[in-house]
């Protein structure tokens, strides 16, 4: 499994000023890694008075029920919401954090808890019973690593999160700096998350209770001075947007509550639950125009689409758009979280039920878009591209092909003109004619792809306008949409 999982979920939950969770292993330097991904969503409030009941029985069932969906969707209206994603190396213990984490928050009975500790003990496994947690299917269970993009929910007081714990595995097994040489994934990680919108992170180092180290603050300081430099160097401003702190994700201290003095005495910071709970959620406007990609659909009374909400909000009886094949729908039902509500705003992960549209007629990377202002439709467009590396004798120019990870897209394309290349150090464009480009360089160029594909301007969308260049299972570049042809699909 390579990297690619790792960008659909972190697509899956891009947005404008999303924040992040790096959860390096600290046990082996090896094994230092980025980890989840947190990204905010809010919702629009929702008019949730019931309609008068009627006299007849039947009637006052349906009242009653109407009035059960209406305090739902009243009581998720009360908290704000927050995406986590968890991102790295095999091995980091993402999926054992993600297991905790909801066996903390009541998400999972101790029946369930001493369920999963037999079975991994049957299998040889005791410390990955928390896993099997997120990771549900057999291989998963029998290797040890994630090979689905799983997904759960927990709360705390002020917060809803919706947890997916991605398929990211790392074919490297070597020393600490093997992640930060030339190459190395832990530099992929931290390029895609900052690139795909992770604006702040939360630096998790996991597995403190391990032998090899007791919670040593000296093994603790080490992770931190060497993540520092590499992090600082990717754009984060560590002093501002960068927070560390240690925690078991096996046994669960420092995660819920703060770890006992009598176990870590130098830790004076928050818990991981405090730490979640205290990152800001930046507004997002749920009467912008309605953007929803489709990552997933099936039938059931009607034809069924997944996805998240990246912009406006959507309420039942709405008359909406599939682009780019146009076609006119209507809004049955908007399912939240499994609770069937009236209306979901920017953030949150739905499944919307349609009419008007089979099930046939659309792919993942479509998109649901309101009637006015719906998403514009391409097979061109001008972009600014920074090229991180590429393959071994290859040379970026016009002709360039390569597979483009945009939102839920993901579409062969090629460079047909390099247009300016830009001065690192003045942003501004230089005047020589550029003919082909070297590791490192930002470059404005026109991609061309060979199927319709809908996407906004960074400018306009930020979340629907950055994107990746892969070849050959590996990032060669990171780009934002400039400009869009004036005669584009709306």
């Amino acid at each position: 499994m390579d990297i690619e999982a790792e960008i659909r979920a972190l697509q899956l939950n891009s947005a404008e000023d999303n924040n992040g969770v790096v959860n390096p292993e600290v046990t082996k330097p090896e094994e230092v890694e980025i980890s989840d991904k947190l990204e905010e969503g809010v919702k629009d409030e929702v008019d949730t008075k019931s309609q008068a009941v009627q006299a007849e029985p039947k009637d006052k069932e349906v009242a009653a029920q109407e009035d059960a969906e209406a305090s739902v969707e009243m009581e998720t209206e009360k908290k704000r919401h927050l995406n986590v994603v968890f991102i790295g190396h095999v091995d980091s213990g993402k999926s054992t954090i993600g297991g905790q984490i909801l066996f903390l928050s009541g998400q999972v009975d101790d029946r369930t808890i001493q369920k999963y500790e037999k079975e991994a003990k049957d299998k040889s496994r005791e410390s990955w019973y928390m896993a099997y947690i997120m990771d549900t299917n057999e291989e998963e269970r029998v290797k040890g690593i994630t090979v689905e993009v799983g997904r759960a929910r927990f709360e705390t007081e002020t917060t809803r999160f919706t947890i997916l714990d991605a398929p990211v595995i790392s074919a490297r097994k070597g020393e600490f700096e093997t992640g930060y040489e030339r190459g190395g994934q832990t530099r992929e990680h931290v390029l895609l998350a900052k690139t795909l919108g992770v604006a702040k992170l939360l630096v998790v180092v996991n597995k403190m209770d391990d032998n090899t180290v007791n919670w040593s603050k000296e093994r603790y300081d080490e992770i931190e001075s060497k993540m520092t430099p590499f992090l600082r160097s990717s754009g984060y401003n560590v002093k501002k947007d960068v927070q560390f702190l240690p925690i078991s994700g096996l046994i669960g201290y420092n995660m819920k509550t703060r770890v006992d003095k009598s176990i870590c005495s130098w830790w004076n910071g928050p818990c991981l639950f405090e730490a979640l709970d205290s990152i800001e959620v930046p507004f997002r406007d749920p009467k912008g125009p309605f953007r929803m990609p489709i990552i997933d659909k099936f039938k059931d009374m009607g034809t069924v689409v997944m996805g998240k909400v990246e912009s406006g909000s959507v309420c039942e009886g709405d008359s909406l758009l599939v682009m780019p094949n146009k076609a006119q729908v209507k809004v049955l039902a908007v399912y939240c979280d499994e609770n069937k509500v009236r209306r979901a705003g920017p953030g949150e992960n739905l499944r919307v039920r349609l009419s008007g549209v089979e099930e046939d007629d659309m792919l993942s990377g479509f998109v649901l878009t309101s009637v006015v202002k719906s998403i514009p439709a391409v097979t061109e467009f001008t972009a600014q591209l920074q090229i991180l590396e590429l393959l071994e004798n290859a040379i970026f120019t016009a002709g360039y092909k390569a597979v483009l990870h945009i939102h839920s897209v993901v579409e062969e394309c090629e460079i047909v003109e390099l247009l300016q290349q830009i001065d690192p150090k003045t942003k501004k464009p230089m005047k020589k004619k550029v003919l082909y480009v070297k590791n490192g360089a930002v470059v404005m160029c026109r991609i061309q792809v060979n199927n319709l594909i809908c996407i906004e301007k960074f400018s306009d969308f930020p979340q629907l306008g950055r994107f990746t260049l892969r070849t050959e299972g590996k990032t060669v570049a990171v780009g934002k949409v400039t400009d869009l042809p004036s005669s584009s699909s709306t």
